[in-house]
């Protein structure tokens, strides 16, 4: 699988030293998604991404500081529909299906949907 994962171009990989000076191998996708992503949050150094292939194609899952959660995600998830549109077409140009998966904090508070104000119910227009 990797042979045809390579002659697509998927795994263009860049070699570079990671934080403790070893080699560390990273790809297009996972390249520019650390890029977007560390220029939007305040905790650079927190960012984490993990990369995993498989059938399906590409899975970024994407772990940032809890207090940049809120810049990641934007204003209705209009910043995260973003992150998410520009990585597959990253993916698309190297001839890949790249997902991401944002993951919440741990200790993070439950999202609570809100339900209707009451009385909405009854208007039929």
């Amino acid at each position: 699988m990797r042979e045809s994962l390579k002659k697509v171009g998927l795994l263009k990989e860049k070699i570079q030293l990671n934080h403790e000076g070893f080699m560390a191998k990273t790809t297009i996708d996972e390249e520019f998604l650390e890029y977007v992503i560390k220029a939007l949050v305040d905790h650079p150094e927190d960012v984490k991404i993990d990369r995993k292939v498989d059938e399906m194609g590409v899975l970024l899952s994407l772990k940032v500081h809890p207090e940049d959660m809120g810049q990641i995600i934007g204003k209705a998830g209009a910043t995260a529909r973003s992150i998410r549109s520009l990585v597959r077409i990253v993916g698309l140009k190297n001839h890949a299906r790249v997902n991401l998966k944002i993951e919440e904090p741990e200790g993070a508070a439950p999202r609570v949907r809100r339900a209707p104000a009451e009385g909405l119910e009854e208007l039929k227009l």
